[in-house]
């Protein structure tokens, strides 16, 4: 194993793109919407402009974080194996909640912006810029929820460096994120029920959690393997 590879990067967008944070917040966003008696087709429209603020948002944010990696790799591999260390027991943590989902300590977007969240998507008006304004700031603060794989990924391909593969890579996962969230949208669309998308949700979530565990005790071991390579 000497360098990240597409399987890789695909795995872990896939499963990062499952992630209960980012789903959840677009499932309350269409049942809001909905009750407040807006047509499926403008749902259509705000969903899809939120969809493309998260992944210009962590597009952006990977582009903005990969460079700051690669100077660090330069500089001290210790501060790799720390952050190995923290996706490892970010993994722990997501296998934990599979067992004893919702106690102890788990990743999750903190009470404060999740209050904002629900009161953003509660005022979203008839224009389309604040459903993208919405998205920005649910990339942004659900991070401590979702961010762990992304910041894994962007450590590995900062071992590399700021490359074409790498950039080709973080467009690829980010693409794949946002894949599960236009899934949904556009079963709402054809006419599924919010309230199948909330039951699936909550039957599921913790599933998503031990998949997402598991990929970020992989990529632990994988950053630790190629520093020391």
């Amino acid at each position: 194993m000497t360098e990240l590879n597409l399987p890789l990067v695909v795995l872990a967008a896939i499963i990062d793109g499952i992630n209960p944070c980012a789903i959840g917040v677009l499932i309350f966003m269409m049942a809001w919407l909905l009750k407040r008696r807006h047509r499926h087709h403008t749902i259509l429209q705000h969903g899809l402009i939120y969809i493309l603020a998260v992944f210009l948002t962590y597009l952006a944010a990977g582009l903005i974080i990969l460079p700051i990696l690669e100077q660090i790799r330069g500089v001290s591999v210790t501060v790799y194996y720390v952050l190995a260390a923290v996706v490892f027991v970010a993994g722990l943590l997501e296998i934990k909640d599979f067992f004893f989902y919702g106690r102890g300590p788990t990743l999750s977007i903190l009470p404060g912006p999740a209050k904002r969240i629900e009161y953003y998507v509660k005022h979203l008006s008839d224009r389309l810029s604040t459903s993208f304004m919405l998205g920005v700031f649910v990339s942004l603060v659900e991070l401590p929820c979702t961010g762990a794989i992304y910041v894994a990924v962007l450590a590995l391909m900062g071992i590399t460096g700021v490359t074409v593969t790498n950039l080709i890579y973080l467009t690829i996962y980010n693409l794949i994120f946002v894949l599960p969230l236009v899934a949904i949208l556009l079963l709402f669309y054809q006419g599924i029920s919010h309230h199948t998308f909330q039951d699936w949700h909550q039957r599921n979530r913790k599933y998503m959690r031990l998949a997402i565990g598991f990929v970020l005790i992989i990529m632990a071991v994988w950053m630790v393997l190629l520093v020391s390579g």
